[in-house]
């Protein structure tokens, strides 16, 4: 009886060296593939690496101030426009302020006059939408809000949500509560300076009420 032959990257082989073969390359194979698995740990992570191997090194961390709230009190302000008022969503827009714990300082209906309205928005003066703007800002009455707390002005931007409603994230005011642009619901400073400068516009000497919350050590740690 003939000897069975196995045939391997084109050689003939007796069923001894093939079954050897066979199992050498299955062997290589598994430890192949488990040194692979473990080489990606190894990469990333000190998990497979004998502890007095490891050396402690000062990592770089990249710092984005535009996307940290600052850890200073700061006043921001903040109005309701025409839209939000005919709408009904001042007390919406309010609890939600308050709820995430800044502090209101100052709080008026108010019909807002050309000028102020062309003062608040100057930067804006070269734009093409500007009188619309403006037409849209004096059309009804406005609420202006006063807020302070720790980080208020980019937090509050943040709660207010993108410039353009369709691009806003769900939860923030605007993304839950507008759709256009130019019906976009509400204001809110860009800065702390503009915070400063917005609230001395809007407001009059004595308008303001400083106090101070009694759930303040609820709401910011004191050290």
């Amino acid at each position: 009886m003939d000897s069975a032959v196995a045939v391997f990257g084109g050689a003939t082989l007796t069923p001894s060296i093939s079954s050897s073969l066979a199992t050498n390359v299955r062997l290589s194979h598994l430890s192949l593939r488990r040194t692979s698995h473990l080489a990606a740990f190894r990469s990333t992570s000190h998990l497979f690496t004998h502890s007095s191997s490891l050396k402690c090194s000062a990592k770089p961390y990249i710092f984005l101030p535009h996307l940290a709230a600052s850890l200073e009190v700061e006043e921001t302000y903040i109005m309701i426009k025409p839209d939000g008022v005919q709408r009904g969503l001042v007390g919406e827009i309010i609890s939600r302020f308050e709820k995430k714990g800044f502090k209101l300082t100052g709080l008026k209906l108010f019909e807002c006059p050309k000028e102020l309205a062309e003062e608040h928005y100057k930067d804006l003066q070269s734009k093409s939408f500007f009188p619309n703007l403006i037409s849209y800002i004096t059309s009804g009455p406005v609420v202006c809000m006063a807020w302070e707390g720790v980080g208020v002005v980019e937090s509050a931007r943040k709660l207010i949500g993108a410039t353009n409603p369709l691009n806003a994230m769900p939860g923030t005011i605007r993304g839950d509560l507008a759709v256009q642009t130019g019906r976009n619901v509400v204001h809110g400073s860009d800065s702390p300076e503009n915070g400063i400068r917005e609230i001395a516009l809007w407001f009059k000497e004595g308008e303001l009420c400083k106090w101070a919350p009694t759930i303040d050590p609820w709401l910011n740690e004191i050290n």
